[in-house]
């Protein structure tokens, strides 16, 4: 499903904010790498689903209504068996109804335990005057607290994608530090103008945050993603 039939169907739904599912698969389309990522609306789909992609798998709780879904309950990672997914999925259930009566729940998310990278952070919001601004810096919880990123505008050209990377002060961790291996820059570089292409084919993205992406010696990943489509475009 394409990233325009995913916006209408959200559109329809009154909604602006779309899924991690859709989120991933809008992204997915646009040749984006994520981690393998699908919606189980009951604890046999979830075990289903997570048989057919291969443990360990992380599951979260799949709901708009809920924006910080670990504060919520609504996260188990390193899932290695049947049994410690039916647990975990209950256990998220139980969780979320208590702390958030209200939410509407799609389900749970069921994703790739994917491998542990330098984390960094792919984001993009709206300027009301110069429009589209990418950002990239150093992910997880550090972006937060060190907000180690830089900034350009979109369009980005391959010059641009380069300087800001090396901008940010923690490119020695990408660079390799104390004997770790070092970072895969150009795919780095490659993410940046796919999201910036992604943004310029799809007007209607307000927000996107690609938090945590993981970035290894052969590549990089999204794990986590949030699009948000403009109130008023069509």
């Amino acid at each position: 499903m394409v990233g325009s039939q995913i916006f209408d169907i959200v559109r329809k739904q009154g909604r602006t904010l779309l899924t991690e599912v859709e989120a991933k698969d809008a992204l997915r389309d646009a040749g984006i790498s994520v981690v393998d990522t699908r919606l189980a609306r009951s604890r046999d789909e979830a075990v289903a689903i997570s048989g057919e992609i291969g443990f360990p798998v992380v599951l979260k709780i799949a709901s708009t209504d809920i924006t910080h879904k670990s504060d919520s309950g609504g996260v188990k990672v390193g899932l290695d068996s049947v049994a410690e997914v039916i647990s975990a999925y209950d256990e998220i259930m139980s969780a979320v109804k208590q702390k958030n009566p209200g939410a509407k729940i799609q389900g749970v998310s069921v994703q790739n335990m994917a491998k542990q990278g330098v984390e960094v952070i792919v984001g993009m919001s709206k300027d009301p005057q110069f429009g589209p601004v990418l950002m990239f810096g150093l992910g997880g919880v550090t972006v937060e607290i060190l907000k180690d990123v830089a900034f350009r505008l979109i369009p980005l050209g391959e010059r641009d994608a380069r300087e800001m990377i090396k901008e940010i002060k923690g490119y020695p961790l990408l660079e390799g530090y104390r004997g770790q291996d070092p970072c895969d820059i150009r795919a780095l570089e490659r993410l940046l103008l796919q999201v910036s292409g992604f943004i310029e084919h799809n007007p209607e993205v307000e927000e996107i945050d690609l938090n945590p992406v993981f970035a290894y010696s052969d590549g990089a990943v999204a794990v986590d993603a949030r699009v948000v489509l403009g109130v008023e475009a069509r």
